[in-house]
């Protein structure tokens, strides 16, 4: 099943287009993607025989952020092996845990303005809540990720570095830094849930690609981590880390600028477009 937010509804995406849940199923599932885990594995099963006949065209730009009211965005640093060499620094024993707040949330295409400083990509896999967890242990970690989506950790550099220590929630919150999408794909749909190739592109040009299973801390690891202290709801998003490429990495450094296009793409996910612009 791939569920999206189209212009504010739930809708179905198939190879034939877009299928409106609540017209489509009679009423019998609510419109509104707020109460999208609810109805989970109901809609899950009317998924599989939802009629093609009732797919039609859509607009990429009007796919808006699949689950647009999460309670917890977590996000994981140095989660890659080759990333965490080319920030300088050694293999972490844990996971390292920040959070991005949830009004920096947005869709998988749309121009995001850039705030002055030093904006960068980060290309992540977002594992996606679907049921209460609290405690689980590692070898049930996948069960309460019900779903898996694209994902990109925009920082803006100088923010996120000022003072000792630094402090990173802030600088990778500014409106619009979380673009998600462009469906929720439920891992039931995914080839190999452990194995995803990630691909991000900045104006054409490849700057960042690996595999999921080059994560240092894959999924189950990290829910297992984080509802041991934290309890996990419907709805939350876990941003696993991102692969090598970033630009504050890159000699000489490279930011993204007015007018760039990323383009963020995992294999089985599907991809995202965003465009920057400078207002100020």
């Amino acid at each position: 099943m791939r569920i999206a937010n189209l212009a504010g509804r739930l809708a179905l995406l198939t190879a034939d287009g877009a299928i409106d849940v609540a017209t489509a199923s009679g009423g019998r599932f609510a419109a509104d993607p707020t109460a999208l885990f609810e109805q989970w594995d109901e809609l899950l099963d009317w998924s599989a025989g939802a009629a093609p006949a009732g797919a039609r065209p859509y607009e990429e730009s009007a796919l808006l952020v699949p689950v647009p009211e999460p309670r917890q965005v977590f996000a994981v640093a140095l989660n890659y092996r080759p990333h965490t060499a080319e920030a300088g620094y050694e293999e972490p024993a844990e996971p390292l845990v920040f959070t991005k707040f949830p009004s920096c949330l947005t869709g998988p295409s749309a121009t995001i303005d850039l705030p002055p400083g030093h904006v960068d990509w980060e290309l992540e896999m977002v594992a996606v809540i679907g049921r209460e967890a609290y405690r689980v242990p590692e070898e049930k970690g996948w069960d309460p990720v019900l779903a898996l989506t694209v994902g990109q950790d925009l920082s803006e550099r100088i923010t996120q570095l000022a003072g000792r220590p630094a402090q990173f929630s802030l600088g990778k919150s500014f409106p619009g830094f979380g673009p998600v999408g462009p469906a929720l794909v439920s891992t039931d749909e995914v080839p190999d849930r452990d194995d995803l190739e990630l691909s991000c592109e900045l104006n054409g040009e490849v700057v960042q690609h690996d595999r999921t299973s080059n994560m240092i801390f894959p999924v189950p690891k990290l829910v297992a981590f984080l509802s041991a202290v934290c309890p996990l709801r419907p709805g939350d998003l876990i941003f696993t880390g991102t692969p090598a490429g970033v630009g504050n990495r890159r000699v000489p450094q490279r930011f993204l600028t007015s007018g760039d296009t990323l383009v963020s793409r995992i294999g089985g996910l599907g991809e995202m477009r965003h465009r920057f612009r400078r207002t100020g």
